[in-house]
This record gives structure tokens, C-alpha cells and sequence, in this order.
């Protein structure tokens, strides 16, 4: 059976300017090559679909619990963000699409809720590295 390639209709979240590489320095080439989040084809301020290359289910899981754990306007008492899922479309792709749907009321863009969800992801995982570094120093420390 031959592979069917997907063609490249998608919008990017953010667009990189296609160049020849021979033109690039290392650090331009580095930035195209981190680009790794699109929106899916669809998307609303208020629902949206990303797909991320290189990701699983350990980032979708835990940005997922983020997203629905932090999700409370500071203008409005009950949580903005009315649905967060994710999903790996086959086990074989090396892909994980991230759908977030905010509710029509709460005035919250699902732009804005992927960015505080990832910044308060990474946050997290800044004060996890921090706690095992002095646990792991103290340890050493009394042997």
C-alpha cells in the first residue's frame, strides 16, 4: 500500500519565513526547526485544535491537567476553559493534537489560555528540578 503524505494546508500559529538554508546562520536554522505547534484548520477564539510534532502523552497529559487546573478567570468566579483534550492520532506519528475550548461567555482566547497553560507547565517544572536538586544535594551532603 503506498504512504499517503499530508499536504501542508494547515495554518501555522506562527509563521517562519522559508528561506534557503544556505543563507541561515545556525541560529535561524535552530528557530525554524522549534517550530513545532500548529493550529488545525477550524479554529475560533473560543475552540481551537493544535497539533504539536515530537510530543506524547506526557505532554498532553500533563497540559491537559494544567490547562483544566488553572483554567479560573480572575473576573469570573467558575472555571473559562470548558473543555480540554488530547489525543495521539496514531501510535506510528510522532504527533499530539490538543483541542481547548473556552466558554462563549468567558472572554478568554484559547491562544492565550495555550500560552498560560504551557508557561504554568514549564513553572511547574522549574519548581520540581529546584526541590530534587536540594534533595539530591542534601543526600549527597550526608553520606
Amino acid at each position: 500500500m503506498p504512504s499517503q503524505t499530508r499536504q501542508p494546508q494547515d495554518e501555522e500559529m506562527h509563521d517562519a519565513p522559508v528561506a534557503d538554508q544556505e543563507d541561515e546562520g545556525p541560529e535561524e536554522v535552530e528557530a525554524e526547526q522549534t517550530q513545532r505547534i500548529r493550529t488545525l484548520p477550524g479554529a475560533e477564539d473560543t475552540a481551537a485544535s493544535f497539533e504539536f510534532e515530537n510530543e506524547d502523552h506526557t505532554l498532553g497529559n500533563a497540559l491537559r491537567y494544567i490547562i483544566m487546573k488553572k483554567s479560573v478567570n480572575q473576573s469570573r468566579p467558575l472555571p473559562s476553559v470548558e473543555f480540554c483534550g488530547y489525543s495521539i492520532p496514531h501510535p506510528s506519528e510522532n504527533k499530539m493534537n490538543l483541542r481547548i475550548q473556552t466558554y462563549e461567555d468567558a472572554n478568554v482566547n484559547v491562544y492565550d489560555v495555550l500560552e498560560k497553560g504551557l508557561q504554568d507547565l514549564s513553572d511547574l517544572c522549574d519548581v520540581v528540578i529546584d526541590k530534587f536538586t536540594v534533595a539530591r544535594d542534601e543526600f549527597v551532603a550526608k553520606k
